[in-house]
């Protein structure tokens, strides 16, 4: 057994002391995440290499990410959290100084995944050390003050990265996270309490590791390659293939394992079971959005690359201002009503895009990104409470990073989607077209897959609408 209640703080002030160590962590990690993408022009001309290779600077972080985060969500919950988060945010800092440094594509993208490295086992234990620390009538509140932190640094992310750009090389991009992170981990010895291990440590469950890993990776490049190489092509059905075995193995493996990397008793409490499958509905969607607006904005809408910025940041500051609010709510009413609600608000955002023609007039664009904003700010600080809270609290460092696993998942399938149906519309429209070769004789095809792939995203959120429904009722506290 593990006794987390020791990670209390001492006093109220303490835990707000937490709660600003652990949110510089997920800051950085989230920052780093969408500020590398503006950057991509700069340094594809400083090394002189084709758009295949520089792609892997943002792939390798999240894929990194992926088969990671379960994997220091259990070290958390045998270790410690404060082990894994301080470990984790000098990880991050070594590989953000490597990438700065980086003279050649190959060693940045090497760089990037120990970047990853660092920001999976911050991620892993960001929302176990807030519930460890806050009371179940404030965690709602706190998690959605994270939340805030989450949308914060995918807004920032680009403008400040184009801020940088302008100023200095691209470089800086990575070299500004290292007084942050030196900071931070200076604050997180001295503030972050250990939890402590009673009985015999639990051994770690290597082949789970190993087994997840491959089912995790073979899925991201899956997804995230196939429509370039075709989805029936040969390694592509191999990814797929490897997914499909090393996902069977996973589980026969983590039944028989006496100490599993994931238990799988914990998707029998029905709320949490719904509540993660429910966040990778809504990360589908959100970035099935996240991925096409700005093609939107800038062809039919004719819209500058300032002007289409400006859009983009519309939904994150719906969140950022919608999420603490709603976690704090969640406290008192509980999260299957909110949850719910924000789905359905989100899905009513996308069936009302499918209805929406090339404009200019920002109006019709802003309530409906607003409307997508303030449904996910809606849903994500009241489920993620939920979730983390339904769980017994040995298992809440394998709980995070489940959280964090679905939201990733989400995210890659979200664009998957988007791109696939996009194009296989688009395509058959125009046969041989590309976004490349985009002119105005080419909208009604644009407007027509912007259409269905926006129905395919109302889907999506109408099934996390379901899934939020059927959790089960019940205050935070009492889930």
């Amino acid at each position: 057994m593990h006794k987390c209640s020791s990670m209390k703080t001492d006093s109220a002030i303490g835990k707000w002391f937490v709660f600003g160590i652990v949110g510089v962590g997920i800051f950085m990690s989230t920052l780093d995440g969408s500020i590398v993408n503006i950057a991509l022009p700069s340094i594809l001309k400083s090394y002189g290499v084709s758009l295949s290779t520089i792609r892997w600077v943002p792939l390798v972080y999240l894929l990194t990410i992926s088969c990671l985060l379960l994997s220091f969500g259990r070290f958390s919950d045998m270790i410690g959290r404060r082990r894994v988060y301080t470990r984790g945010l000098f990880v991050f800092s070594l590989g953000s100084l490597l990438c700065g440094l980086a003279g050649s594509a190959g060693v940045l993208i090497t760089a990037r995944s120990l970047q990853g490295m660092g920001a999976a086992m911050i991620m892993s234990c960001t929302p176990a050390l807030i519930a460890d620390n806050f009371p179940p009538e404030e965690r709602g509140m706190a998690m959605g003050m994270i939340g805030a932190v989450v949308a914060s640094g995918l807004t920032v992310g680009p403008a400040l990265g184009g801020l940088i750009l302008e100023h200095f090389s691209w470089h800086w991009i990575f070299f500004i996270n290292l007084p942050v992170g030196l900071g931070a981990i200076i604050a997180a010895n001295r503030v972050l309490k250990e939890s402590q291990a009673s009985g015999p440590r639990e051994s770690f469950d290597w082949i789970g590791a190993l087994l997840l890993a491959l089912v995790f990776g073979s899925f991201t490049l899956a997804i995230s390659m196939g429509k370039e190489m075709g989805w029936t092509s040969v390694p592509i059905v191999g990814l797929i293939a490897a997914f499909a075995v090393g996902a069977v193995f996973f589980i026969f493996v983590e039944v028989k394992a006496p100490h599993p990397l994931v238990d799988l008793e914990l998707f029998r409490i029905r709320l949490f079971a719904c509540a993660l499958c429910a966040a990778v509905t809504l990360f589908i969607s959100l970035f099935c959005l996240i991925f096409l607006m700005p093609f939107y904005l800038k062809y039919p809408g004719g819209f500058s690359d300032a002007g289409a910025g400006g859009m983009l940041v519309v939904p994150f500051l719906f969140m950022l201002v919608g999420a603490p609010l709603f976690g704090a709510m969640s406290d008192r009413l509980g999260s299957r009503l909110l949850c719910t609600l924000g789905m359905l608000m989100l899905s009513a955002s996308f069936f009302s895009f499918m209805f929406m023609e090339p404009t200019t007039d920002i109006f019709p664009i802003f309530w409906r990104l607003a409307l997508a904003g303030f449904g996910t700010s809606l849903f994500t600080s009241p489920n993620n409470a939920a979730a983390i809270t339904a769980v017994p609290v040995n298992r809440r460092g394998i709980a995070s990073a489940l959280i964090a696993t679905a939201r990733n998942m989400g995210m890659v399938m979200g664009i998957a989607m988007a791109s696939t149906v996009f194009t296989a519309v688009y395509v058959s429209i125009y046969p041989g077209a590309t976004l490349d070769s985009y002119s105005a004789e080419h909208m009604e095809g644009f407007m027509a897959a912007f259409h269905q792939a926006m129905m395919c995203g109302g889907f999506a959120a109408l099934t996390g609408a379901v899934l939020a429904a059927l959790r089960g009722k019940g205050t935070v506290s009492e889930e």
